[in-house]
């Protein structure tokens, strides 16, 4: 797809500036991740035989988020309190993760529990996933994810071998999750990154031109570099463009306003979560839900061994409203600076802040969540 050529190419220049900036102050943790690049990848061809059996979703331990089960989904912003009693929601998600194995150890996740890469996993299903539950039970698959060296080390065609092979367990998944969970209640689909590379394909081939398609709510396809050509060809999935509109998609990558003056049009889709308008223009602060601090930590060490670090997941942090400004420019999403910021400091590269996709807007995408909903049970009650 043209949209992953160009996200490989915008965090290699993240990587490549990242460098740069780090190498003036002394600071050599991205010297480190470039020279992992470089060495740290599989030293064997990618062969499906060499992957761990495929993981069986009968079995709830092959689930990140449950909705019948006390998880970290559940999980809410300090101060707040649930608004959903899981499993009793009329509406659902499914919610797919994006790379937390950063191993070289073998070009997809061998599902081990005990691992930092299991804990990554826990990260995004608190971080990124549970800005859903205010709206909807939540359902988020383990899966066989391709390794982040899979985007760099290996020629086109074996990376999309890679990547076919993760989106087939996402694929079982949510057939599993339409079969045993859903039973037809409408549903929003929900990703980031390489999850959101594996829901494009579940647009494209599970749900549009499908009675799926008038289930769905809205699709949260949010960081990876999505082209609006991406949704040329669907018949009933549109790029949303207000806050309320249903059975249409969101995407937007991240980055400093302090790069918005060499912006250059790429293509790709640009949601404003601000307004929720497609290409939308400065939106203010007062415009802003809020931010909110993430919880946990996430592991980024591309060598070493994979052990699980015993990361604590109990706090989120309060959401912070008014917090930034935001525009769309060029199909990217340029926001208030966030250097020596907390933030910046978390999930940011050289004004890149792919990591930062969903914690700068947690509170905006919690809402709009629950808005679409609220919408689209008031239409079907007047049917």
């Amino acid at each position: 797809m043209r949209w992953l050529k160009r996200i490989l190419l915008g965090i290699i220049v993240v990587i490549t500036l990242g460098l740069l900036g780090l190498v003036a102050t002394g600071n050599g943790r991205i010297i480190r991740l470039v020279w992992d690049f470089n060495f740290a990848a599989p030293d064997k061809p990618f062969d499906p035989a060499d992957a761990v059996a495929a993981p069986d979703y009968a079995d709830e331990r092959n689930w990140a988020g449950l909705a019948h089960r006390d998880d970290l989904a559940d999980r809410v912003p300090d101060g707040m309190q649930p608004e959903v009693v899981q499993g009793q929601s009329p509406v659902d998600v499914f919610y797919v993760h994006p790379t937390g194995f950063l191993k070289g150890s073998s070009w997809t996740f061998s599902m081990d529990p005990d691992t930092s890469t299991e804990e990554n996993t826990k990260w995004m299903v608190v971080n990124q996933a549970s800005a859903f539950n205010g709206c909807c039970n939540v359902y988020a698959p383990r899966y066989r994810q391709a390794s982040i060296f899979s985007y760099f080390a290996v020629d086109e065609a074996t990376r999309d071998a890679i990547l076919g092979f993760a989106y087939n367990d996402v694929a079982r998944a949510f057939d599993y999750f339409i079969e045993h969970f859903n039973e037809g209640r409408p549903f929003i689909i929900a990703s980031h990154s390489q999850g959101t590379h594996h829901n494009i394909r579940l647009l494209q081939e599970k749900i549009d031109g499908t009675p799926l398609a008038q289930r769905m709510v809205a699709a949260y396809t949010i960081g990876g570099g999505l082209e609006k050509a991406d949704f040329a060809d669907m018949r009933d999935i549109a790029l949303c463009d207000s806050p309320q509109q249903l059975h249409c998609a969101v995407h937007w990558d991240t980055l400093s306003m302090a790069l918005l003056e060499d912006a250059e049009e790429t293509g790709n889709v640009c949601t404003n979560p601000l307004t929720w308008r497609l290409d939308g223009g400065r939106a203010g602060r007062e415009q802003h839900v809020g931010a909110v601090p993430g919880a946990g930590e996430y592991h980024l060490e591309l060598s070493g061994d994979d052990a699980a670090r015993g990361v604590d997941f109990s706090s989120m942090g309060a959401p912070i409203p008014n917090y930034l400004e935001a525009q769309c420019e060029g199909g990217r999403l340029y926001v208030t600076d966030q250097s020596d910021t907390p933030f910046g400091e978390a999930g940011a590269f050289a004004g890149t802040y792919h990591g930062l996709d969903y914690p700068l807007f947690y509170m905006d995408i919690r809402e709009n969540a629950k808005l679409r909903v609220a919408t689209f049970l008031a239409a079907q009650e007047v049917q």
